[in-house]
């Protein structure tokens, strides 16, 4: 069975959904993984019938699916610890008060569940947020307990947020992603022992956020491979040219001068046909979900770009060896 084709909707945010849904059907994509921040109202899926009724036929108008909601703005509210920047994830009447936001937050998780149970979606890609990311670099020095403890509060806010998730029959994929409490393959495998390896808790696989941190997404497939609950198509290209590194120097992404800069695919280091020949041996059958992102590329034609490539990519795998004529009985 083929894989579906979709497109996050959180980097058209401007753009209205039916005007979105319109250009990405046109160019071939079959689906949309809906930000909740930018293209869907939870409350309302809730509480109006009909704005649900609305948004499936503007879905059907143009031929479209959804697979996945994505609530990664919300999710990241849940377990930072707050500073001014996460203001901007989080209605501004809350605006500096740390303890209403992780509220908010955590309430508002759990109507995404259940937004996603009304609407008969199953998965919702999201970040998880982490109490103990600013000390990644361990000066001043980091004793492992500060992680542990890091590592169970992450445990403690999400288990009641979990909870409503498996009475919905929805599935978290997390996207491993630097700023969250999982962000290599170690701090990965360490959450799903933190968690006793709950079901309810898999992967959002994006192997851009991996190769310029130098881990192969082939053996991250591989080894969580009954953990990729859906998968971001998105590429990375690494650049150390001597003065760039791959900390960033608090350069914006985009700039020609950064070690690494997110990019259309095709255009970076990620290994896709690896990629695509791994997903065919755990037998993942789910969408591949475009996340475009590169500031040096107009998005229109980067999101075209994007479908062909992984259409052409999209290989399915072989129901014979290549060699099998010339076995014996």
């Amino acid at each position: 069975m083929k894989r579906p084709i979709t497109i996050t909707t959180g980097q058209f945010g401007d753009m209205p959904l039916d005007e979105l849904c319109k250009m990405v059907s046109s160019i071939g994509y079959e689906g949309i993984e809906v930000a909740c921040h930018s293209h869907l109202d939870v409350h309302k899926v809730i509480r109006e019938d009909s704005y649900v009724s609305d948004f499936k036929a503007t879905l059907s108008k143009y031929n479209l699916k959804v697979w996945a909601l994505g609530a990664h703005l919300i999710g990241q509210c849940v377990g930072d610890n707050w500073d001014p920047r996460l203001d901007n994830f989080a209605p501004s009447d809350l605006s500096g008060k740390p303890d209403e936001i992780r509220a908010w937050a955590i309430e508002e998780m759990k109507t995404v569940a259940r937004a996603a149970e009304k609407l008969g979606i199953h998965i919702v890609t999201c970040f998880l947020g982490s109490p103990i990311w600013p000390y990644w670099y361990s000066f001043p020095q980091t004793p492992q307990t500060m992680v542990e403890e890091g590592f169970w509060k992450i445990k403690e806010l999400w288990t009641p947020i979990f909870d409503v998730f498996d009475q919905c029959n929805v599935k978290f994929a997390l996207e491993v992603h630097p700023t969250e409490i999982a962000f290599d393959y170690y701090t990965t495998e360490k959450l799903f022992k933190t968690f006793d390896y709950r079901p309810t808790l898999g992967l959002n696989f994006d192997p851009s956020h991996l190769v310029w941190q130098g881990i192969d997404p082939c053996i991250f497939i591989r080894d969580f491979a009954d953990r990729i609950y859906h998968v971001h198509m998105k590429d990375v290209k690494v650049k150390l040219d001597g003065k760039a590194g791959i900390l960033g120097s608090h350069i914006e992404f985009g700039d020609t001068r950064r070690g690494w800069n997110f990019v259309s695919l095709g255009h970076g280091n990620v290994d896709f046909d690896g990629i695509i020949r791994e997903l065919n041996q755990i037998g993942y059958h789910g969408p591949l979900s475009v996340e475009w992102e590169d500031s040096g590329m107009e998005r229109t034609f980067g999101a075209r770009e994007a479908f062909e490539f992984t259409k052409k990519i999209n290989f399915e795998p072989s129901e014979v060896s290549f060699d099998s004529a010339l076995k014996l009985d």
